[in-house]
């Protein structure tokens, strides 16, 4: 064969490969609302970027008839590109072959672009639309997928990890998303479960559509695994690309820093009259971070889920921060079971990336109840006191308003090394609130009274100007300074401006031993 020919043939070959499973699977594709595996990349990358690797790989099954499903690819795109100028890798599975499943040589492709995501130092992303296993190729395939999730987790806080759910991730391919950073979905064409519809129904007897059991709604507001939900593919590779702008490429380097032309010195004044009077009425938490960050750009992570704290990413003076604030207009900010694993993974991933942490506290306590002390408040309430004890990146706490018992401990206190504590004039630091404090304290003098009602009033006015003020604390060193709220953005830019050289270790050790 003469050169051109065989340059022919390469040729010949390249767009057999890009085809996948053909123009009739193609064509059912986009009929139900899904781009393909290469649409989905190219819409992701800067133009002409994308290197794809391993195009001409096969199946080596020979079982079940294999050999006649042999399609250029094996049902994964794979390579490398770049968004926004940054390098990233890419494993994107393709529906129109065999389902997009994965087995033997499918897997090679995605943990070989893993392998070189690890070694250069750049941000993986998997786009799962598959329909699991590979029957055919049986524990191969099961190998398969346990090769990814050991790459997963040795990537864990060394590059960031983005799992896009596109289509189908049934069975074991849904843990490879759940050990990732973060998971989207789009609505209506994102299904996540370990078992479908009829299994349940034939075990437990429950009727369930796919979309109720395991669609994005269900991930992003109940179960928490997902953290972003999107109506549209294009909507959803336009929040990736978001995301990525605040995050780094890996553990040793920086997120990137973004020009900001809103002023530093910007004095909020609104900041000064957004707390309520009343101490149990409730106002937007949101208010407040947004007003502080640059250009009131603020993305908020898992916003659907555990609403009674906010954790997303903003920037002041285009540095990345990671905020965590009570929201006290859910549950009146209380920590429960979900919001305390939100927040302390969230914590966690900030801290592993060198992204520095903002609180700003709000928080009556924890939730009390049966279903929470069996549901397991005591394991999981440990998680955010041990998530801010072992980060190491600049820690910073705003007490907005109540911050009372172990949960104040637990929102980035000073006991737990936040570096800087603020507190505003309306903050409230005590054990409990006043109402409850002056009914222990004062149970016995209460009952004594002619008058119960007032004097019980009088007694919880004497606890809230003793303790419910941030000036005790103050006076212990508890709280480095009690800052008007206009002036918030102004103290929390020098003091992150400050802490840019911080260094601090902990203990050598193989890992601790968070209470999962």
């Amino acid at each position: 064969m003469a050169t051109m020919d065989k340059i022919s043939d390469l040729y010949a070959r390249k767009q057999e490969a890009s085809l996948g499973g053909g123009e009739d699977r193609i064509n059912k594709q986009h009929d139900a609302g899904k781009k393909t595996a290469r649409e989905r990349i190219q819409m992701l990358m800067d133009p002409n970027s994308f290197v794809e690797v391993d195009a001409f790989v096969e199946t080596r099954s020979t079982e079940f008839d294999m050999p006649k499903k042999k399609v250029l690819g094996d049902g994964v795109v794979t390579g490398y590109g770049t968004v926004n100028g940054r390098l990233v890798f890419v494993a994107s599975q393709d529906f129109t072959v065999i389902g997009g499943s994965l087995g033997e040589m499918h897997a090679k492709k995605i943990t070989k672009v893993m392998d070189m995501a690890m070694k250069m130092g750049a941000p993986f992303i998997s786009i799962n639309d598959s329909g699991g296993a590979r029957i055919e190729e049986g524990i191969d395939a099961l190998s398969g997928f346990g090769e990814i999730f050991y790459r997963n987790t040795i990537a864990s806080g060394v590059i960031p990890q983005i799992s896009v759910i596109m289509g189908p991730c049934a069975g074991g391919a849904v843990y490879s998303p759940a050990i990732t950073d973060f998971i989207f979905m789009v609505e209506k064409t994102s299904q996540m479960f370990i078992t479908g519809p009829q299994v349940i129904k034939a075990v437990t007897g429950e009727d369930v559509t796919f979309e109720e059991l395991g669609g994005a709604e269900t991930h992003n507001s109940l179960s928490g695994v997902a953290h972003f939900k999107s109506a549209t593919e294009e909507e959803c590779i336009r929040d990736i690309k978001r995301l990525l702008s605040f995050i780094p490429d890996n553990n040793l380097s920086d997120s990137e820093l973004v020009n900001s032309n809103d002023d530093l010195n910007r004095v909020i004044a609104e900041l000064n009259t957004i707390v309520p009077d009343d101490a149990n009425k409730p106002y937007d938490m949101k208010q407040i971070i947004t007003s502080v960050v640059d250009n009131q750009d603020f993305l908020e992570v898992q916003e659907s889920f555990a609403k009674n704290i906010i954790v997303g990413f903003g920037r002041i003076n285009g540095r990345t921060i990671g905020i965590i604030a009570n929201q006290p207009q859910v549950n009146a900010g209380v920590l429960d079971v979900n919001s305390s694993d939100k927040a302390s993974r969230f914590v966690r991933f900030c801290d592993a990336f060198n992204i520095p942490v903002v609180t700003f506290t709000d928080v009556p306590g924890y939730l009390p109840g049966v279903g929470q002390e069996h549901s397991g408040i005591i394991r999981h309430g440990a998680k955010l006191l041990y998530a801010f004890s072992e980060a190491t990146v600049p820690k910073i706490n705003v007490i907005v308003r109540k911050a009372y018992g172990g949960a104040y401990i637990a929102m980035n206190s000073k006991h737990l090394g936040a570096d800087m504590v603020f507190a505003w004039p309306t903050a409230e630091i005590a054990v409990m609130g006043p109402e409850g404090a002056a009914n222990i304290i004062f149970r016995k003098d209460i009952a004594k009274s002619d008058d119960p009602v007032k004097f019980r009033a009088e007694k919880i006015q004497e606890y809230r100007d003793k303790f419910s003020n941030p000036y005790i604390a103050a006076a212990r060193g508890y709280v480095d300074d009690v800052i008007e709220p206009a002036k918030t953005r102004i103290h929390l830019a020098a003091a992150l401006e400050m802490l840019t050289s911080k260094r601090e270790t902990r203990p050598a050790k193989k890992h601790g031993n968070i209470p999962l």
